[in-house]
């Protein structure tokens, strides 16, 4: 039995540590521990807050998921406070949400998780001819043509469009080769190329993916072109509750928003459409259908016992959260959860999540046993608290092994991660586009979505016709590393859509008559109660994100942000067991315990962001050390 470490685990937001004892006979993970080593204090600056302002606090927990967080905290408060925001306020925020999720997603794939699976010094093996031959056979069979009922691009001559020629593929090669002759790989960098997984795709897929790679580089930045126009700036637009903050005229040149400003966003909306019909659904699948047809459909871990959604995009403003208005007309109801998938769908469970749930301490709360928190008074180390009565309370203890800041092995049976262990019933549940692609799918397929909206029916049709692609059943090629980075290509064709939606729905609003786009009546805190609570749910890129936040005469008195990557790189739980990420782990083989690339690969699967889980603040919310870690640093091995 290996000892191998990993840390920090690079290409992803923030900083882990994972941990994997393998037999080496077998390559089986016999055990795997999951630890974010910093520690997130941003809940602790809230307090005392205007919680106006929380959504311009609570958004700098990360610099990539920024609009989740400011969603989150603003439906929070807006619950809190009973308000509801304007038609077009709802419109504009929902088309910034999808084009957040849809350039996280293809950030993700294309330049934090593409080094899993393509190498630049495979490619340089390709024969250029051969390459320009693959992409149009790649485009002629992955390519799926799904688009919003009547959402025509209005766009005349679509300009992403894959360049297949040798000679384009050629200066591609030139451009790789002069990287790797200086000696100096840069963002190639760090990687155990030698690893026999980079044997899997031939030398032309390679080189195709190093191309689209350097592409998306540039052309990434135009999917979030409407937070610039709505929000004034990226990656943390402004909001403001009540609504949003950009004025709407089409008669004045210098009005936030006009003719024109609406007109970039149009264009920038139907060049999302077509980066991901062109490039990220077919990359995705061309790979993908490689791995699974060479078996490659482990890595699965939580998601196929139990997958947790809050449903997405309600489609009209809503009242609020806790009464139920979130939850009445959401466009992707996945708000559910769904156990035991890989048994196939039909015996599949699903448990819907509904307004009451949310304020049961029973059916949410956190657990710290294996956390670096203690909660007051605590009888039994197991107890579990609700996130209105969370408390975060730094409880640090040392590693098994090794030093307070040399850690060797951590103490896997005490307290381990800085994160804290979110469940739903007593249960830890994997979230994220699997989870609510599996929800959605499920549902379906029991009858349990009376007249499906079309967001809904293309998520069952792309999942049935990647299905008939790969060869293989939902349950068997969904929950798996592959189908997790799968999904969340497919997720990402959808919300491009969404964004579509959206924005005709605001244009159609707008050419009504009503500009209004911020409610104040409940802006002065003499309107206030004075004590409210309200949660804020969001389907973030990386899945189910919830707000709690607590005010008592006119200040915030707690708030806990419970994000997505806690529930997926949760330590484990005495009595509930694993976390996604750990158990994702254990149903992954390894096949050179030293360069556990697939180990890498399945985590990465995720798209981690620690920083959502990992900020460090003192009680003056001064910055206390800063922490250089080493992006060459090897892994760490022990017998």
């Amino acid at each position: 039995m290996k000892h191998v470490v990993v840390d920090p685990v690079t290409r992803i937001e923030g900083h882990l540590r994972v941990e994997v004892q393998v037999d080496e006979a077998s390559g089986k993970v016999q055990n795997a521990v999951s630890s974010g080593t910093a520690w997130r204090g941003l809940e602790l600056v809230m307090n005392g807050r205007d919680p106006r302002d929380a959504w311009a606090y609570i958004q700098r927990i990360c610099g990539v998921c920024t609009t989740a967080h400011a969603l989150g905290a603003l439906r929070a408060v807006e619950d809190a406070l009973g308000i509801k925001i304007p038609k077009n306020a709802h419109y504009i925020r929902n088309v910034m949400a999808a084009a957040q999720t849809v350039q996280d997603h293809v950030i993700h794939f294309y330049h934090l998780h593409a080094l899993d699976w393509v190498s630049p010094l495979e490619a340089l093996k390709a024969d250029s001819q051969a390459t320009a031959n693959l992409q149009n056979a790649v485009l002629a069979n992955y390519q799926l043509p799904f688009a919003m009922p009547g959402g025509i691009s209005t766009e005349a001559y679509p300009k992403d469009f894959p360049q297949a020629t040798p000679a384009y593929f050629d200066t591609i090669k030139k451009k790789i080769q002069a990287i790797v002759d200086s000696g100096q790989l840069g963002i190639f960098s760090a990687q155990w190329w030698d690893h026999p997984d980079y044997q899997l795709l031939p030398p032309e897929v390679h080189l195709l993916g190093v191309a689209h790679y350097l592409i998306m580089l540039d052309k990434q930045r135009e999917i979030v072109i409407p937070h610039v126009i709505f929000g004034g700036k990226n990656p943390h637009p402004h909001y403001v509750v009540g609504g949003m903050p950009c004025a709407i005229s089409m008669e004045d040149g210098n009005a936030p928003l006009n003719a024109a400003r609406l007109a970039i966003v149009d264009r920038a909306i139907n060049t999302t459409r077509a980066l991901m019909r062109e490039y990220y659904v077919p990359d995705v699948l061309a790979i993908g259908a490689i791995y699974v047809k060479k078996g490659y459909t482990d890595g699965g871990g939580l998601a196929k016992e139990r997958v947790l959604g809050f449903g997405a995009y309600p489609q009209e403003p809503f009242t609020g959260t806790t009464d139920g208005g979130f939850f009445k007309d959401l466009l992707v109801r996945s708000n559910g959860v769904v156990e035991n998938f890989a048994a196939g769908v039909a015996k599949a469970k699903f448990t819907a999540i509904e307004a009451e749930d949310l304020s049961n301490p029973k059916v949410f709360n956190e657990s710290v046993t294996h956390s670096w928190y203690e909660y007051p008074e605590q009888a039994d180390k197991n107890a579990a608290l609700h996130p209105w009565d969370g408390v975060t309370k730094a409880k640090y203890t040392t590693p098994k092994e090794g030093t307070e800041t040399a850690w060797k092995a951590l103490d896997d049976e005490g307290k381990y991660s800085w994160l804290k262990t979110p469940k739903w019933r007593g249960k830890v549940c994997e979230v994220g586009p699997l989870a609510r692609y599996i929800i959605i799918y499920t549902k379906a397929k029991q009858g349990l979505l009376p007249d499906p909206s079309w967001a809904e029916k293309m998520i069952i049709d792309q999942i049935e016709t990647v299905s008939k692609v790969l060869g293989l059943a939902p349950e068997v090629w969904m929950p798996t590393m592959v189908g997790r980075t799968a999904t969340r290509a497919l997720e990402a064709q959808l919300d491009a859509e969404v964004s579509k939606f959206f924005f005709d729905k605001l244009l159609a609003n707008i050419k009504s008559g009503d500009t209004k786009v911020a409610n104040m009546e409940k802006w002065d805190p003499s309107t206030w109660p004075k004590k409210a609570r309200g949660v804020g749910l969001y389907e973030a890129p990386r899945g189910a994100l919830s707000h709690w936040c607590v005010i008592e005469n006119g200040k915030i008195t707690n708030y806990q942000a419970v994000v997505p990557t806690t529930w997926n790189a949760c330590p484990k739980d005495d009595q509930a067991g694993h976390g996604a990420y750990e158990a994702a782990m254990m149903d992954t083989k390894v096949k050179i315990p030293d360069k556990p690339l697939e180990i890498l690969k399945v985590v990465r699967s995720f798209d981690p962001c620690m920083a959502c889980s990992t900020h460090l603040f003192n009680a003056s919310g001064e910055k206390i050390k800063v922490v250089t870690t080493d992006p060459y640093m090897g892994t760490q091995t022990d017998d």
